[in-house]
């Protein structure tokens, strides 16, 4: 069940009277779904672009079309636009798009990656930055590698300690330490430049 609230089916019918186009309707589908990538993507869709397979959701002077893969991620999902200090946004909930977390029977890698990649990367990634997971030993050591901005990065030391080593610790117990296998040495566009000498 996807509910639209007035105000977001509101705000597709402003957008929708700009294109000046009979027929234009919204398209909803979810991009990478059932990973920590997951998101959800608007486009306008007009009656030509229709495929046959999505579901079709009547709103307020026009359809919301939802991609017919997309829809089982989609249920339940709520689209607001929501009025905030410094503007407006639209915003769409939809909690099951990642998939689920691993359960207490899941494996230490598989539960130290969901924490990577759900948590870690996504701040990492904010810096321009990327990480990887090279293994986790069989004393709860987990070895990593930075890419992007962080290879090479001056803070790398305080990210992996202060960032990723206590996000880990605090999430997954049987994780006891966590190391850095980079060669920083050949960063070619780090975040913060490295001191020399």
């Amino acid at each position: 069940m996807i509910d639209i609230s007035e105000r977001a089916q509101a705000h597709f019918q402003r957008l929708l009277a700009q294109q000046d186009e009979p027929g234009l309707g919204i398209r909803l589908r979810v991009v990478s779904a059932g990973t920590p990538a997951a998101q959800c993507e608007l486009e306008f869709c007009g009656p030509a672009e229709l495929t046959g397979d999505e579901w079709t959701i009547e709103c307020q002077g026009f359809n919301l079309y939802v991609d017919g893969e997309s829809m089982r991620w989609l249920d339940p999902a709520n689209i607001d636009y929501e009025m905030t200090p410094t503007g407006s946004q639209l915003n769409i909930r939809a909690p099951r798009i990642k998939g689920e977390a691993p359960g207490e029977g899941a494996g230490l890698v598989e539960r130290v990656r969901y924490v990577l990649e759900t948590e870690i990367a996504p701040q990492i990634a904010s810096h321009g930055g990327r990480i990887s997971l090279v293994e986790v030993t069989s004393d709860g050591v987990v070895v990593l590698r930075f890419g992007g901005g962080c290879h090479g990065c001056g803070m790398v030391d305080v990210t992996l300690k202060n960032g990723v080593e206590k996000t880990l610790r605090e999430r997954i117990p049987e994780v006891t330490e966590v190391r850095d296998a980079t060669d920083h040495e050949t960063g070619e566009d780090p975040y913060f430049a490295r001191k020399v000498g």
